[in-house]
This record gives structure tokens, C-alpha cells and sequence, in this order.
């Protein structure tokens, strides 16, 4: 019981920050020309776009574990 509903806790902690952050970036140092022993490298910066549906989601699988759990618990 204990971890499902630590599981329930965790998914709406997970969608409710998703929901606070939208999007997310990194960054990557890609090689672009090598020529001898001379190397050019570029620092590119990239964002992942979090969907607000996938935020959703999480909250809503969150609450349903939690309420199946105190269903399942109080039987």
C-alpha cells in the first residue's frame, strides 16, 4: 500500500511541476569540422516542449491511484 501511494503522490508532484515548467533545455557541444589536428566544436542548445496534456494526465493517474488505494484499503 505504502509505495502505490507513494506512486499516486509522486505522479501529481510530476504533473504539477510539468505544468509549472512547459518546456526544458540542454545543452550539447557537437563536432562540426575536423580537418588534421585542428577540431571545431559548437555548444547548440536544444528545448523539449512539455504538452499540457501530458501534465494533465499525470495529475489525473496520480489521483485515480490514490483513490483506488483507499478504495481497495477501507474493503
Amino acid at each position: 500500500m505504502r509505495s502505490s501511494v507513494l506512486l499516486g503522490v509522486g505522479l501529481i508532484m510530476l504533473g504539477s511541476a510539468m505544468l509549472g515548467y512547459r518546456s526544458f533545455s540542454y545543452k550539447t557541444e557537437e563536432q562540426i569540422l575536423e580537418v588534421g589536428p585542428l577540431k571545431a566544436t559548437a555548444e547548440r542548445t536544444k528545448t523539449i516542449d512539455l504538452p499540457p496534456i501530458l501534465a494533465w494526465a499525470c495529475i489525473s493517474g496520480g489521483a485515480g491511484v490514490l483513490i483506488l488505494t483507499s478504495l481497495r484499503h477501507t474493503s
